[in-house]
């Protein structure tokens, strides 16, 4: 069975948790394959002003998380909730940085590695016109979840996008079911690198692994 893998999202209030940034909601899904085996979703109280057009992207207002709770809290239960499972985000520099930054102004730490969704999509669909969320689930003919920018709907689209990228590498190059570990160092290769590496991990390498 595939190891599992947890999606996360964040909403906030900015773009940098180093310049007063904090978020003010989370989500993730836990993936095992290309099953949605649980999920976690939460606004999330900082006291950090919620600016209008942030109000406006993320339909999220200050009266919502005004009656939220704190955020402290949700992070002890979203860490637990993730427990030792790598994790994924789409633009994984932007999540793992409020991921590492909440979980830090609770007292935990954040050992977990992150793969990306974006620099994964940019090597297995170079051709695609955006790696964006929205526009990289519709070219792919993915379903959209909910609403952009909200966290559960985002982390849903994300784990889809996911999934169905692990399959087409598996169809592609006779693979196992591609790990998290092999995705971390995927999204690492060049581009023009990336079939000299699947190639190791392909049909003559199985062990006696069943491909996807």
């Amino acid at each position: 069975m595939p190891t599992p893998i947890a999606i996360i999202d964040f909403e906030t209030t900015g773009m940098m948790p180093s310049q007063g940034a904090r978020a003010t909601e989370v989500a993730i899904v836990l993936m095992e394959g290309e099953r949605i085996v649980d999920r976690f979703d939460s606004l999330m109280q900082t006291g950090v002003w919620i600016p209008p057009f942030i109000a406006e992207l993320t339909g999220i207002t200050n009266a919502m998380v005004a009656a939220a709770p704190p955020a402290s809290q949700v992070m002890r239960e979203a860490a637990r909730f993730v427990g030792d499972a790598p994790m994924v985000a789409h633009n994984a520099s932007f999540d793992s940085k409020f991921w590492q930054a909440e979980l830090a102004l609770a007292g935990l730490d954040a050992p977990h590695p992150f793969a990306c969704t974006v620099l994964l999509s940019r090597r297995v669909y170079p051709d695609a016109p955006s790696h964006s969320l929205g526009r990289i689930t519709d070219h792919l003919g993915l379903p959209r979840t909910g609403r952009a920018h909200r966290a559960l709907a985002d982390a849903e689209m994300a784990a889809a996008l996911l999934a169905r990228m692990q399959r087409d590498l598996c169809a592609r190059y006779a693979l196992p079911w591609p790990e998290h570990a092999l995705l971390m160092r995927l999204q690492r290769t060049a581009r023009q690198s990336m079939g000299r590496l699947l190639q190791q991990y392909g049909q003559p390498q199985l062990n006696g692994a069943t491909p996807c």
